[in-house]
């Protein structure tokens, strides 16, 4: 049998995004206190800096995606957005105040940005439909690895060998500049057909045309869920007040990413088995049970293992959701479908954060946890109800 080049290149996405996601989780970590201790920003300048980042990064993914239809080849804008990054990223080592760092992370979200949605509708174009499924959920569960063994080289790196963060954040560029080498090397930079834009309104296939009401209606309810879907750093908080000692916070969190590695390619193929939707909405279903029970826990033991239990939601999500995007729309569309997509849920995550915190500090966590409980299962009830001709068109098309 002979090996299957969209495989290759595929896979090679995946250890594109699991270098990447070493680099930038040998930072991450580590970053609050180096703000907080070292450069001396408060807690207000914490929250102005990821908050620009993560808007800046969800503003790019719509510009990048719709150009990234206009072009015949998406590679060239995966390869700026990689590049960008690996290069602003590393730079946190020589910042002397919290707004230096401030612009490199906006510079490093601006590579994301650029790179993420042309990356996905690269990796729609090189699989089957039959297969998208799978393909996606390889490229996150490579990711979430990344997330895994990032802290774990940091946590190393200081307790062995560097005696602060900046050698950290240095020798963070080594894993970034491999996966550009890597892309440029194993992802061939094909060229594929570009449907005529004359007249877009008449042709569906245009790069101008408009986006299906299917794929509007599915984005505003991943908005929605997304409001329930406030950062995973509140995770660690309920951790600590669990009983989870603060030397194991690092652990604790690569066993979260480790978990939502190996469950990314089974929880892709269940989609391309059962349904994209299906998918999706047990995945909601699993983090409203995971926030009911984080909402009461009060043991060290059970905050890990709700914390695995609750990593299975991004098993059955994050591929199904992005294969479900690329069923809705037709390939000439894709890359601005991806845009909109990535930013509404990148624009929602904002508030979601603000309003769970306010709702921790002014209730306490028990309140917070259970008010996203209650959003995700809404979302679930409304997402299955809103795509049932979807899943009545997949059940026909599979009868003999």
């Amino acid at each position: 049998m002979k090996p299957d080049p969209s495989r290759r290149s595929v896979v090679a996405l995946g250890w594109v995004s699991f270098l990447t996601d070493v680099s930038s989780e040998m930072i991450y970590p580590l970053l609050p206190a180096f703000l907080t201790k070292t450069l001396g920003a408060g807690p207000a300048a914490v929250g102005l800096i990821e908050g620009v980042a993560e808007t800046t990064a969800s503003l790019a993914k719509v510009g990048s995606g719709a150009w990234s239809d206009r072009v015949r080849r998406r590679k060239p804008l995966v390869v700026m957005g990689y590049a960008i990054a690996a290069i602003a990223r590393p730079l946190v080592a020589l910042a002397n105040a919290w707004t230096q760092v401030l612009a490199i992370r906006f510079a490093d979200r601006v590579g994301k940005g650029i790179r993420t949605s042309p990356r996905d509708a690269l990796v729609a174009d090189l699989v089957p439909p039959e297969r998208r499924g799978r393909a996606f959920g390889l490229q996150r569960a490579m990711d979430n690895a990344g997330g895994f063994v990032g802290p774990l080289v940091a946590a190393f790196l200081l307790k062995i060998a560097l005696v602060d963060e900046r050698s950290v954040f240095l020798l963070a560029a080594v894993p970034g500049i491999a996966a550009v080498v890597l892309l440029l090397l194993a992802v061939p930079n094909t060229a594929r057909p570009l449907a005529p834009t004359v007249s877009p309104r008449a042709e569906t296939g245009s790069s101008k045309a408009p986006l299906p009401r299917a794929f509007w209606t599915v984005v505003l309810i991943f908005g929605f869920f997304t409001l329930a879907n406030s950062t995973d750093a509140f995770l660690l908080l309920r951790a600590q007040q669990a009983g989870v000692e603060t030397w194991q916070l690092p652990l604790f969190w690569s066993f979260f990413q480790g978990v939502k590695a190996v469950t990314g390619v089974p929880g892709g193929a269940l989609a391309d088995r059962l349904g994209r939707v299906p998918a999706i909405a047990l995945g909601w279903l699993v983090y409203a049970l995971a926030y009911t029970g984080l909402a009461f826990v009060a043991s060290p033991l059970g905050a890990w293992g709700l914390v695995a239990f609750y990593a299975l939601f991004y098993g059955l999500t994050e591929g199904a959701e992005r294969a479900l995007v690329a069923d809705l729309v037709p390939e000439s569309l894709r890359g601005r479908a991806y845009g909109v997509f990535h930013a509404a849920i990148g624009i929602a995550a904002l508030p979601a954060s603000v309003l769970f915190g306010f709702l921790w500090q002014r209730f306490g966590a028990r309140a917070a946890f259970s008010t996203g409980a209650a959003v995700a299962l809404v979302s679930a009830l409304l997402l299955w109800t809103a795509t049932s001709s979807i899943r009545r068109r997949r059940l026909e098309g599979m009868r003999p």
